[in-house]
């Protein structure tokens, strides 16, 4: 037993283990003990009240979780290719803005489209083409329609970083001995490429799918409006209401979707015999000559990757300035930035930098950006230590199990988990509810997996010979750990923090149950303004958001650039 307490890392691991059952299993279990006992499950699954709590809302959330799945990798696919693969034009261009995507909130894309296709059929302001003239049919500016292209502008990001990879060991040996053959360009692409890049079409639309059912900004401002709801937006208004059990019920299924799908990839996965295509020899990328299609072809990407980057900042940028979005290049004023609040103006709203919510929300969210990223990083570290470098049976495991276990998750079913266990007083601890730990602790847990990833990629390159070495001469974890691990670690954690960093300042499915007036949140804000019809202050703060992700991304640059310089 004592041998077993002297093993290295132990100490570090039991503590790395605790902080995730605190922060991943300990709120997921409550929500199931919650509805155990609860007539919640039977109003939800089999009541008079089922169809439109549940079946409804399930059978959109499939739908829409399908479609958008399948329409991430034909466009992710098609570019990946495409950049990969062949001799088109601009790929390294057309490879950077295809990143991009995700990297702007999915919400900021649906202000986006409505700037440009609402019609006021709700009662609200026309968008630019109706403004023009143009008859807006209700299932181009509402509903399904607009909530899956929009998420597929969004998530096709994932699938095109996934299969780009994978099409980039496809060994050019196969490619030529095809050619030899005499076999057609088609026949190439679909005897050959796409068999042996299965396992990354699959993840991508497994990554795609889980994101697609458990988004909630563009099923609430694109679907709400015309009373379509999803599982996630069911579930927000049933936590919203005080219906909290039948949240949590909602809360479960979505988890199990989610699951079920991502299941089912890897089960199709286990089927397949092989599907290397790195090996011990040699090999080297082939491009295929596109001929008279490499122009057009290079076109259509271009115009993929404008559309879904560029033009959205343009329409909301335009947005923010206009009076109304039906003449969104005349009149232009800087009210809704600056102005002061006026009875005959905006309804007497004052512009958002006039607004001391906006600033409050800007020092939460930056204070919440930051906090996490240094937070979660610094347990991602841990864990990645426990992971690749100590070791230790059944606990090592189970770390690694419960630190992944948030990429499985519904952001708004882990808002409404947090709501669960830390809602409510804990013995002597007060409750949490409407505190910045609160948002801090969930914002920490759903980007973990992010960080543990990034840790493990870090701690890999550097030698456990140098750890060891250190110990040997008395130096305990703590010190180890400041003056080895993380200097040699910075490049890493600075990629690290800036990806957690962007991700907790634009998150709104998680934040959007946990926020109270007193903790008020930038993404939170513009959700708030775009559902109260005030159109441009919504597009106003988004921009804010956006801005804040553009300076993050510099400095991590600049930070990093000088690292390696002084290196």
């Amino acid at each position: 037993m004592m041998i077993l307490l002297r093993r290295p890392g132990l100490q570090p691991t039991l503590w790395t283990l605790a902080i995730l059952l605190m922060l991943v299993a300990a709120p997921l279990a409550t929500i199931f003990v919650d509805t155990l006992s609860s007539p919640a499950w039977g109003e939800v699954l089999w009541s008079r009240l089922s169809r439109n709590l549940l079946w409804r809302p399930l059978g959109t959330t499939m739908l829409i979780g399908l479609t958008v799945a399948t329409g991430c990798v034909l466009i992710g696919g098609f570019l990946a290719w495409l950049v990969t693969m062949t001799d088109i034009p601009f790929r390294r261009p057309i490879a950077v803005m295809a990143t991009l995507p995700f990297m702007i909130p999915s919400f900021a894309t649906a202000l986006a489209w409505g700037t440009l296709f609402r019609n006021d059929r709700t009662g609200g302001g026309a968008g630019l083409l109706q403004g023009m003239g143009l008859d807006v049919p209700d299932w181009l500016a509402w509903g399904l329609v607009p909530t899956v292209i929009v998420l597929t502008a969004h998530y096709y990001a994932l699938a095109f970083t996934v299969i780009s990879a994978a099409l980039s060991t496809v060994n050019g040996d196969l490619v030529d001995a095809a050619d030899m053959t005499g076999a057609s360009r088609r026949r190439v692409l679909f005897g050959i490429v796409l068999p042996v890049v299965t396992p990354a079409l699959l993840a991508g639309a497994s990554l795609s799918f889980a994101g697609a059912v458990s988004n909630f900004a563009a099923p609430a401002l694109l679907g709400l409006p015309v009373r379509m709801q999803t599982l996630s937006t069911r579930l927000f208004g049933m936590i919203e209401i005080g219906q909290t059990e039948r949240g949590y019920v909602l809360a479960i299924v979505l988890i199990v979707v989610s699951a079920v799908f991502l299941g089912l990839g890897n089960r199709l996965l286990a089927g397949r015999r092989s599907f290397a295509t790195i090996t011990g020899k040699g090999s080297r990328p082939r491009r295929i000559a596109l001929g008279r299609a490499r122009w057009p072809l290079c076109g259509a990407a271009l115009l993929i990757c404008l559309v879904t980057t560029i033009l959205p900042i343009l329409l909301l940028a335009a947005a923010s300035v206009a009076p109304m979005s039906s003449s969104l290049f005349s009149g232009w004023t800087l009210h809704f930035w600056i102005g002061e609040a006026s009875p005959q103006f905006a309804r007497g709203q004052a512009g958002i930098f006039n607004n001391p919510q906006l600033l409050t929300a800007l020092k939460v969210t930056l204070g919440l950006g930051l906090a996490v990223a240094l937070v979660v990083n610094a347990v991602g570290i841990l864990v990645a230590l426990s992971t690749t470098r100590w070791r230790i049976p059944a606990l090592t495991e189970t770390a690694s199990q419960l630190s992944f276990l948030p990429l499985l998750l519904p952001g708004i079913a882990f808002g409404a988990a947090y709501i669960a266990l830390y809602g409510a007083p804990i013995g002597p601890f007060p409750a949490l509810y409407g505190t910045p730990l609160l948002l801090a602790m969930a914002l920490t847990a759903a980007t973990l997996p992010y960080a543990v990833q990034t840790g493990r990629a870090t701690i890999a390159q550097i030698s456990g010979e140098i750890d060891d070495a250190a110990r040997l001469t008395g130096a305990g974890f703590l010190r180890r750990l400041g003056a080895i691990t993380i200097p040699l670690a910075s490049k890493g954690l600075i990629a690290g923090m800036l990806l957690t960093f962007v991700t907790v300042i634009s998150d709104l499915a998680i934040v959007v149950l946990l926020y109270t007036p007193s903790t008020p949140v930038l993404s939170v804000l513009s959700y708030r303004y775009a559902s109260d019809g005030f159109h441009q202050f919504a597009n106003a703060v988004t921009l804010v958001i956006l801005a804040l992700s553009v300076v993050a991304t510099v400095l991590a640059n600049l930070l990093r650039g000088r690292k390696g310089h002084r290196e």
